[in-house]
């Protein structure tokens, strides 16, 4: 996916060159302000349908302008030069302090300024040699195309041979407009932002909650050959404040545009962590394509633990989505099951001919068991969203029965009630579900449909989230009090209001951060507070069979520190007692309510550095349970949390599952 902003920062912030096509001539008018000075003539230009192609020429344009520019004092009230190109709707705008021709070279030199359907370049100097159809620019150039921002110290262009070259690339770019901005004029009266755009690294920035838009970027040299762009080696960052914290290092790199997608091809890449720790992963050959705006910033690997489909640690490699279809993207990710191909034994599935969700029993390994697969199928059906997740855990075709485990969804925002409201459907087969108490429960099949809501606000300080959903399905499961599967229509109805209270706490001005904000990407709200919950839920099942309850809870949160100093400034604690007055059973184990009173517990502790202690679990409190006093649900990780990125190991002690965890946060 990084590599893919690549490209498509890159590749599309010089499209905005294929001025006109090279079978037409474009008239050139070359005036002065001053009317009654300079040169008023028409030169016949032909432009190709792409620019700065590699020309393996190092001469210095430096050299060329003392030599060859045509010095002539300027008139009084002379100030600036302009070319103007015109051909049908299409207009190109060339402003400089000054311009002339010699021997068939126009140049143009001081403050050069070219516009374009709104795109603009600006640099020191700019030459065109009419006769060799070549394009050179040298000093402080600058591509802008809205929010994308190219900062170049040479470049030159051979429009017969269509090769040519960039040197000293930076440039900074924003994944959620990209595509929009090579479309969309930039407005000259937008020329004041261009000073502040060009300053790549920021001094402040402010996090951008689950996405990642904004990067910066670096290369020594771009090759372009006919539609091929190559740079040997091209460094990206999310850490706009100071690229230390960050860097994703591609090699050879190779990008280029077919219809309306962007495709590239890498070799061994390196994802750099504070400039000591080089992690390498694969990239492989990717394409991307216009809806794919965001940044995946998922890790290419995964490695983790699960004791119960996999018997123990494994690890997988993502590989980029691929075109299925036209509406259709597929993801595939093999796994090698390291600890159950080690063992040569599982214990992940039942005695042949007894019921799927019976006795799990350890059995010898065939060569197929070491391997797994998930794969992901994303996509449009008309308007609505589709999305299938596949997990395979063995590729023994006589156990996929029971290897399978699938989920699919097909949802969409719709407006009901003067409200926005998400509609979905679904299906499943074989999908866990961690019941407290009760442990491992399985929904065999099902169906059905849901309708939610979900409201975010504040008031006087007061944040709120509402939920109200409502669903029926018809489900097959594993019985309440046996291991027999059953079946039998659900419908639901569930509200939640939660609110975080401030009681005595002290909020930042402001979620601007600078770089003196190591380990956080936004202050910390510190001081006590009171978490609350309120929570009613209604099922009713075949033959008149229901459950409901009403839920109540709430707690402190308290927060200290300002995670900034190297040891103990940052402590979480939360406690969150919860009461559920219940009535009825559900006819189904996996969403039986057998726990009516637990109390959440969640601890935090930054030890040193970035080097952050997290936990949190469930202690069921009800005495007629039979895991009274018990943690029915718990997390422990240990993290290395930093400004621009957090890499964990946890281990969920509960249903003996775990892994690392890698997240990039972004900014703007």
């Amino acid at each position: 996916m990084i590599a893919g902003i690549l490209k498509k920062l890159i590749l599309t912030s010089l499209l905005f060159f294929n001025f006109v096509k090279p079978s037409k001539p474009a008239d050139i008018d070359i005036t002065n302000s001053n009317k009654d000075d300079l040169y008023p003539k028409i030169n016949k230009l032909k432009f190709p349908n792409s620019l700065f192609k590699y020309n393996p020429s190092n001469s210095s344009l430096k050299n060329k302008f003392k030599k060859n520019f045509f010095e002539k004092k300027l008139s009084d009230g002379v100030e600036e030069f302009f070319a103007f190109i015109s051909e049908k709707q299409n207009e190109i705008l060339i402003q400089s302090d000054k311009q002339s021709e010699i021997n068939n070279v126009i140049y143009a030199q001081g403050n050069v300024s070219l516009s374009y359907r709104g795109k603009l370049l600006k640099a020191d100097n700019l030459m065109y040699d009419k006769l060799n159809k070549v394009i050179s620019a040298e000093g402080n150039i600058v591509l802008i195309l809205g929010d994308q921002i190219f900062k170049v110290s040479q470049l030159e262009y051979n429009l017969i041979s269509e090769k040519g070259y960039l040197l000293d690339v930076q440039g900074s770019i924003n994944t959620n407009t990209l595509m929009d901005d090579l479309s969309t004029n930039f407005s000259l009266s937008d020329l004041n932002k261009v000073e502040s755009l060009l300053k790549l690294e920021k001094k402040e920035v402010l996090n951008t909650p689950g996405k990642i838009n904004n990067w910066i970027f670096s290369t020594e040299r771009i090759n372009i050959d006919g539609e091929k762009w190559k740079s040997n080696k091209a460094i990206f960052s999310n850490d706009i404040l100071q690229s230390k914290q960050v860097k994703i290092v591609i090699n050879s790199l190779e990008v280029y545009s077919l219809n309306q997608e962007l495709r590239f091809k890498s070799s061994l890449n390196y994802l750099v962590l504070d400039e000591n720790v080089s992690i390498p992963f694969w990239f492989g050959s990717r394409t991307l394509t216009k809806s794919e705006q965001n940044l995946d910033s998922k890790s290419s690997w995964t490695l983790g633990y699960d004791i119960l489909d996999k018997d123990g640690l494994f690890i997988g490699r993502k590989f980029n989505y691929l075109n299925f279809s036209d509406n259709f993207l597929i993801n595939l990710e093999p796994q090698f099951l390291i600890q159950r191909s080690f063992n040569g034994k599982t214990k992940s599935f039942v005695e042949k001919g007894h019921i799927i969700n019976g006795e799990k029993v350890e059995k010898d390994a065939k060569f197929a068991d070491y391997f797994g697969v998930k794969s992901e199928i994303k996509g449009k059906v008309n308007n609505w969203d589709l999305k299938i997740i596949n997990q395979i855990n063995s590729l023994d075709t006589n156990k996929f029965p029971e290897a399978l485990r699938s989920k699919s969804i097909l949802n969409k925002e719709i407006n009901f009630l003067n409200s926005k409201w998400d509609k979905s459907f679904y299906g499943v087969y074989r999908d866990r579900v961690w019941n407290g108490s009760l442990g491992e429960a399985e929904i065999y099949a099902g169906y059905g449909s849901k309708l939610e809501k979900k409201h975010i606000w504040e008031v006087k300080g007061i944040k709120k989230t509402e939920v109200l959903s409502l669903g029926l399905a018809y489900l097959k499961g594993e019985a309440l009090s046996s291991k027999n599967l059953i079946d039998s229509p659900k419908g639901n109805l569930f509200y939640s209001l939660d609110q975080n209270i401030p009681l005595s706490v002290n909020k930042p001005k402001s979620k601007i951060i600078d770089s003196s904000y190591e380990y956080i990407y936004e202050p910390i709200k510190k001081g006590l507070s009171l978490n609350t919950r309120l929570a009613a839920s209604y099922s009713l099942y075949h033959d008149g069979n229901h459950q409901e309850y009403i839920g109540i809870g709430f707690g402190p949160e308290l927060i200290l520190g300002n995670f900034k100093t190297k040891t103990f400034d940052y402590t979480r604690i939360s406690i969150f007692p919860l009461y559920k007055f219940k009535n009825g059973d559900s006819i189904f184990k996996f969403d039986q309510i057998a726990n009516k009173f637990t109390l959440d517990i969640g601890f935090d502790q930054q030890l040193f550095g970035p080097i952050l202690l997290k936990s949190s679990g469930t202690l069921n409190l009800d005495c007629d349970s039979n895991d009274y006093g018990e943690f029915i649900n718990s997390k422990i990780s240990l993290n290395w949390k930093k400004r621009s990125y957090d890499l964990g190991i946890f281990y969920q002690p509960h249903n003996q599952a775990g892994g690392i965890s890698f997240n990039l946060f972004g900014f703007e």
